[in-house]
């Protein structure tokens, strides 16, 4: 037998103007699809196969789940069938579907996911029973060129609002409970820069709220390196790419979501900067300085400090910096 898994994306905001597709998911949204995704690992329900709705709401949902159960989110398909679909179209999804794949997990939309799950168990009732943020798991046979009506038998029914608020920690399985899934709580940065008339310059961008000086900075992402992901942070924050070094220039730790978040530094060669049309978080700004006023305006003092103690290695031609 093969399982589908179907998940209906966590609930979504409805901002005025907004098209359909675009609709973020609301926080509550967010956490319900992280705890199915948290359930999943628990109960040996990681899939093999994940394919998405587009929308903005299902592709979010998707990730999020993926990521809770540590799963690299760059493995999800997108596929526009899934969006607007009837029970034929995602029929026609499924026989697509990796053969090799055992457990595929189908993130969209109602009515067709609960019309599509109820054909495929055979039970009309089940069409108005998948609330958003909700997982049916349904054991079906091993075929999915030409599946029948009836053919499946639901194992498990789980609403995200209704698991456990904490996530577990420092894995699926672990006994301390965090405000955030366990992967949150390992962050990676980087310290952009570059030589200038002889001399070096540090890239820093205002925070999200414009509210002070940072440099990019993020979660490291199940499936990324600590480099990789800093790298990821730096082009969307700061609208910057480049060389991440090997080796970690320091470390910092920092109260967030109930708990401490600690924070790997890399320096990063700058080998590209969008222009400002093409960097889409324009909003924040960032600026070109030196590593002395770079160490001032940052606001997490220990990254001044490392920072500052960059420059003088870099001076020195240290083992930290990248060729």
């Amino acid at each position: 037998m093969r399982e589908l898994l179907i998940l209906r994306h966590g609930k979504a905001e409805t901002p005025a103007g907004v098209d359909d597709r675009q609709r973020p998911l609301a926080d509550k949204g967010k956490r319900a699809v992280q705890r199915i995704g948290v359930w999943l690992a628990q109960h040996d329900g990681q899939p093999d196969h994940v394919v998405t709705s587009p929308a903005e709401r299902a592709a979010t949902s998707a990730a999020k789940c993926a990521k809770a159960m540590l799963m690299d989110a760059r493995r999800i398909v997108e596929d526009v069938r899934a969006y607007d679909a009837g029970i034929s179209d995602l029929l026609a999804l499924l026989a697509d579907c990796p053969v090799d794949a055992q457990r595929v997990l189908l993130v969209g939309h109602n009515p067709g996911l609960r019309k599509l799950g109820a054909w495929l168990v055979g039970d009309a009732e089940m069409a108005g029973k998948l609330p958003t943020g909700t997982l049916w798991r349904i054991e079906l046979p091993d075929d999915w060129s030409a599946l029948a009506s009836g053919q499946g038998r639901l194992v498990a029914a789980v609403r995200g609002t209704e698991l456990p608020r904490g996530f577990p920690y420092p894995s699926p399985h672990g006994d301390e409970r965090r405000d955030r899934p366990a992967y949150y709580y390992a962050q990676s940065s980087v310290v952009p820069y570059r030589i200038a008339s002889g001399a070096l310059e540090v890239l820093i961008v205002r925070s999200s709220q414009n509210k002070h000086w940072v440099v990019p900075k993020g979660i490291a992402d199940p499936g990324l390196s600590l480099q990789e992901s800093a790298a990821k942070e730096a082009w969307e924050e700061a609208g910057v790419a480049g060389e991440v070094g090997d080796v970690a220039i320091g470390s910092y730790d920092y109260p967030k979501w109930g708990a401490t978040c600690s924070v790997q530094v890399y320096p990063m060669r700058v080998t590209r900067v969008l222009d400002d049309a093409e960097w889409q978080e324009r909003h924040r700004g960032r600026e070109w300085v030196s590593p002395r006023v770079a160490a001032m305006l940052l606001k997490q003092p220990e990254l001044g400090e490392i920072v500052t103690a960059f420059s003088r290695d870099f001076d020195a031609g240290g083992p930290a910096c990248p060729d």
